[in-house]
C-alpha cells in the first residue's frame, strides 16, 4: 500500500512550512505530497499568515523535489477556467520532470469564494463535466492539431492545446460519495477514485459503484486506482496520541473511529482492513506541520511494515 502525505495550508501554513514537509516527505520515504486547494481556514483557525495558492505551490516544490508525485486532493473547478489550468498544471508537470497529478473536484466552500469575490455557480457538477473534456482534451491533442469544444458552459475555438505536460498522461483524481453521478464521471475521466474521510464499510460500497460504472462504460475495473484520505494521529504510547489529537483540536475516540489513530500496530491493523476492500493507497491528512516527529514515527513504524 502506498502512504501519501496530504496537508491543508489554509488552515495556517506558508511555503516555507510546506517545503519542509515536503522534503520529509520524499527524505522519509512516503510516496507523494499533496495539499487541499483552499482559500479559507476552516473551524476555529485564524488561518495565519493566510492562504497559498496550491499550483504556485506545487509548482515551487516541483523545483526543489526530485523523487516524490505532487498534486492536489482537490482542485476546485470553480477557481480556475480550464483551458487556464490544463496550461498550468502541464506546466507544473514540466517543471518536475513529470511528477504531477491531478485531483479535481466541483467546488464545495462557499464561504471562500464569498471572501475573495469568486463566482460559486449553481450548477457546478455540469461544468466539472465539461472541465475534465477539456484538460484530458487539451492534453491529449495531437502538437500541430487544434482543439475545439462548444459546451453549455465553456467554448474553445482552434485552441492550439499547448503546452504538453511531461508525461504522456497526467494522472487524475476523481473523488467523493455521490451515489451515482460521481462514479460515472470517475469511470469516464479518472485514473483514481478517492474517497475522504470515509469508513471500510463505506468505502466498499463507494468502490463497488465505481467498480460497476467502470464495467458499464467498457472499461475494466481495475483500470482504475482506488484510494482514501483518512486523517492520521500515531502515537508511541496513549499520552503521545493523546498530546497529538490535543494538538489538533480532536478527540481520540474520534480519531480511532474516523481515522487513523493510535499505536503503529493499530494503524497497520486498520490500514489492513481497508486493503482487503481494495484500496491500494491512503493520503495521510496531516493537520500540525510542525510535528516533523510524526511523520518519521509513520515512517519508521507505520510505512516500514506494509511491503
Amino acid at each position: 500500500m502506498d502512504l501519501r502525505i496530504f496537508t491543508e495550508p489554509q488552515q495556517g501554513a506558508d511555503y516555507d512550512t510546506l517545503l519542509t514537509v515536503a522534503r520529509a516527505t520524499e527524505e522519509l520515504g512516503f510516496d507523494a505530497f499533496f495539499r487541499s486547494d483552499h482559500y479559507l481556514g476552516m473551524g476555529s483557525t485564524d488561518g495565519l499568515p493566510g492562504p497559498t495558492d496550491a499550483w504556485i505551490t506545487l509548482a515551487g516544490l516541483a523545483r526543489e523535489t526530485k523523487r516524490i508525485r505532487l498534486g492536489t486532493l482537490m482542485t476546485a473547478g470553480t477557481f480556475r477556467l480550464p483551458g487556464v489550468l490544463a496550461i498550468q498544471v502541464a506546466q507544473v508537470d514540466r517543471m518536475s520532470g513529470g511528477r504531477v497529478e491531478l485531483g479535481l473536484g466541483a467546488g464545495w466552500f462557499e464561504e471562500e469564494h464569498k471572501a475573495y469575490g469568486i463566482p460559486f455557480p449553481k450548477e457546478r457538477f455540469g461544468r466539472l463535466e465539461e472541465q475534465l473534456a477539456i484538460i484530458t482534451g487539451l492534453w491529449e491533442t495531437e502538437v500541430g492539431k487544434t482543439f475545439d469544444h462548444d459546451g453549455e458552459y465553456y467554448r474553445l475555438t482552434d485552441s492550439p492545446a499547448l503546452p504538453k505536460p511531461a508525461q504522456r498522461r497526467i494522472p487524475v483524481l476523481i473523488g467523493g460519495h455521490g451515489a451515482s453521478r460521481t462514479p460515472r464521471l470517475a469511470a469516464r475521466y479518472a485514473d483514481e477514485f478517492n474517497i475522504p474521510f470515509a469508513s471500510v464499510e463505506d468505502s466498499e460500497r463507494q468502490f463497488g459503484r465505481v467498480r460497476a460504472a467502470a464495467e458499464a462504460a467498457g472499461r475494466p475495473a481495475d483500470d482504475l486506482v482506488y484510494s482514501n484520505a483518512l486523517v492520521v494521529c500515531v502515537g508511541r504510547d496513549e499520552a503521545e496520541v493523546a498530546r497529538r489529537a490535543a494538538a489538533i483540536g480532536r478527540d481520540v475516540d474520534e480519531l480511532r473511529a474516523n481515522g487513523l489513530a493510535g499505536s503503529p500496530a493499530e494503524v497497520v491493523d486498520k490500514l489492513g482492513r481497508y486493503a482487503a476492500i481494495g484500496s491500494s493507497r491512503v493520503y495521510l491528512q496531516v493537520l500540525d506541520l510542525e510535528d516533523l516527529d510524526h511523520l518519521e514515527l509513520i515512517s519508521s513504524r507505520v510505512q516500514s511494515q506494509l511491503g
